[in-house]
């Protein structure tokens, strides 16, 4: 039998190593440019006679400074923490001072959200998007080795962005923590563990039949080197213990405790005012010299015993907290804290986070969240002044986390109450990588064949999944449905209005009476001006978006994909001088057979599918700028379907409004107007 030479202990799972034995690389797709999708909170800047691009975003470029005072601006990025790490590591590899995670590491996660509707709030079960499922596949879909090689593949990815003085917290419970932990200790190495903690995040439970009751988390805290930032944080002491010890209150209203006034330690005699020569015990001798009890006898700072030991006064306000351990039992769930709970089914309490954010990071430090779900890192690293980065791949997360620091309202710093910071969060902005995610798995899937070739065979996959057959003979169409012919927009473009009058066009020529257009992105605009055309041909329009789960062979497989249309709204614009004023009027979701009945059945008017809606008062074919906003929150479900705007001086503007439903999805649309 052949001998098999180890060299380390490490964990070892089905993918990590290859058939010949050699650690399989981890990929690093890119890097690909990030599309700025929206700037929060921001005056919109000035680019010059010189800047004409015609886009519906700019790309970010990483050219700002490293503080707010420099033009820093926080990151929420919607997409695959994976690439959006790997194309991080070009402007922030080695820079990331601290990083929180709590992955998912339920098998049985539930992505399910309670969301409210409407002004009522009544509350429905908004069950996963496919591309959280196809999420909860890639973490689980092969049981755990699946897990430990997404966890395996994104911890090298965050080792790479931390500073050489940073550190990391990995959130866990007792189904994986043990194997993190191993796997932390290959990565970042075992002389960089700097401890775990146990976070009691329950007080109570129901008794169990055969086991112990459940009631903690483990945060594994590492760091990137030996120099790594660290403040040591005190705790507060409970009311009990300060009614117990420090139960005395001098002239002053000063809380102390009265402390022996011995060591260990044989020591002289010394002169105690009118007491005279005292002696200390046998074996002992007392703390002060004589010159210190003179100078404390004339400040009132020794007492004397009913046995006439002296003793000394311990104020409470000279002593600092408790020191922190890695026991975390004085931290409620977020069910107890009622004023920040949103429902969000992973959420974590302000506490836990400021805490850890406290003890790792300075202010003005860069701190991130690659599974960001509600937003409570980057929330809670706003209100102490760090820069941060959140990512989320479920776009109803990212829609969470923008209205909850929409919501912050600070006027000081946490840790120094005379620091003003403003009135609202400093200026965010909403990231992702678009059509190169698209592009990324095209190449994958069809690159490595000629590029008619190519195309052939992606037209044919989307076709076969929307359930249509292909047909020839049409530049402008690709396939038939039943009655309606199909035409299908490009990977990497977004589909535009001429594109769709070409179709209608050879729809009409092919004696058909129905078109439907399936497009990953649009041309802004295009479903309200688009309709009145085809309604004009005498063809009927559908307009269905192409999910970004037909990227997941899973998801096609088990036959998840669905083609949603696209919804629309109507708003009245009247202007008056240089005032104008936008109404909503209307938003239409026509896929409502593929909406459960009890969401429908809690829709009551049309702006009940609205949570959010934002107008950019100067759009000028850059990235949208939230110039206004409204939006419902748990307390407030109010919306305001109306807002006013005044410019400084006339001339012709765009005016780019754009409407968030209540599952996270966003309709825009652009209005042109003249103001005089």
């Amino acid at each position: 039998m052949a001998k098999i030479e180890i060299k380390k202990t490490e964990l070892v799972w089905k993918g990590k190593y290859d058939e010949a034995g050699r650690l399989k690389p981890v990929e690093k797709p890119g890097p690909y440019p990030f599309q700025i999708v929206e700037v929060v909170n921001q005056p919109r800047v000035e680019k010059g006679a010189g800047h004409t691009q015609l886009s519906i975003f700019d790309y970010y470029k990483g050219d700002e400074g490293e503080s707010f005072e420099e033009g820093w601006r926080n990151k929420l990025i919607w997409g695959d923490n994976k690439m959006v790490m790997s194309s991080l590591l070009e402007n922030f590899a080695g820079k990331i001072d601290l990083i929180y995670i709590d992955p998912p590491f339920a098998t049985g996660a539930d992505f399910t959200v309670d969301i409210p509707v409407g002004e009522s709030g009544e509350t429905l079960h908004k069950e996963h998007s496919i591309i959280e499922e196809k999420a909860y596949r890639d973490t689980w879909g092969r049981g755990l080795d699946s897990f430990l090689q997404m966890m395996y593949e994104r911890l090298v990815l965050m080792k790479e962005l931390l500073s050489e003085d940073g550190s990391i917290y990995v959130h866990l419970d007792w189904r994986v923590n043990s194997y993190i932990r191993i796997m932390l200790d290959e990565i970042l190495g075992v002389d960089n563990f700097k401890n775990e903690i146990i976070w009691q995040k329950i007080k109570a439970v129901k008794a169990q039949s055969s086991s112990y009751g459940n009631v903690i988390d483990s945060i594994l805290f590492y760091s990137k080197s030996e120099k790594t930032i660290f403040n040591q944080i005190r705790k507060e002491h409970k009311e009990e213990y300060l009614k117990q010890m420090y139960r005395y209150v001098d002239e002053n209203g000063r809380r102390y405790r009265l402390h022996d006034f011995t060591q260990k330690g044989s020591g002289p005699p010394r002169y105690f005012g009118n007491k005279g020569l005292i002696a200390p015990p046998e074996g002992k001798h007392w703390i002060w010299s004589q010159e210190k009890i003179d100078e404390g006898l004339k400040k009132n700072l020794i007492v004397f015993s009913k046995t006439g030991m002296p003793q000394v006064k311990r104020f409470l306000d000279e002593v600092e907290g408790e020191a922190l351990s890695n026991l975390w039992n004085d931290i409620n769930p977020i069910g107890s804290v009622s004023h920040e709970r949103i429902d969000y089914p992973t959420q974590k309490p302000e506490a836990l986070l400021e805490r850890i954010i406290r003890a790792s990071s300075n202010e003005g430090d860069l701190v991130a969240d690659f599974f960001c779900g509600s937003g409570t890192t980057c929330a809670v690293a706003e209100k102490l002044g760090r820069r941060w980065i959140g990512v989320d791949l479920s776009r109803y997360a990212i829609h969470t986390t923008r209205k909850r620091l929409l919501e912050i309202e600070h006027s000081k710093s946490l840790e120094d109450p005379k620091k003003k910071y403003g009135k609202k969060a400093r200026p965010f902005e909403i990231l992702n990588l678009g059509k190169y995610e698209r592009q990324f798995w095209q190449v994958k899937a069809f690159g490595k064949k000629d590029e008619k070739e190519a195309l052939y065979e992606y037209l044919a996959f989307i076709l076969k999944l929307y359930e249509a057959e292909p047909i020839s003979g049409s530049s402008h169409i690709h396939g038939k449905k039943g009655n309606a012919l199909v035409y299908i927009g490009a990977v990497d473009a977004p589909v535009t209005i001429q594109e769709v009058i070409d179709a209608l066009k050879d729809t009409r020529e092919l004696g058909m009476k129905e078109l439907h257009v399936l497009g990953w992105e649009w041309e802004m605009g295009l479903n309200d001006a688009i309709q009145e055309v085809a309604k004009d041909m005498g063809i009927r329009l559908k307009l269905r978006i192409i999910p970004m789960d037909v990227t997941d062979p899973r998801a096609v497989q088990k036959g998840d994909i669905r083609f949603f249309e696209l919804a629309y709204f109507k708003a009245d614009i009247q202007t008056s001088s240089r005032t104008i004023k936008v109404k909503l009027q209307d938003f239409v979701i026509p896929h409502t057979d593929l909406i459960p009945r009890e969401v429908q059945d809690s829709i009551r008017k049309w702006s009940d599918w609205i949570d959010y809606w934002a107008i950019d008062f100067d759009f000028r074919n850059d990235t949208f700028n939230n110039g206004w906003t409204s939006y419902r929150t748990k307390k407030n479900r109010q919306l305001v379907l109306q807002a006013e705007h005044k410019y400084e001086k006339p001339g012709k503007y765009k005016i780019f409004i754009k409407i968030i439903d209540i599952f996270g999805i966003d309709t825009s649309q652009i209005y042109e107007i003249e103001v005089k």
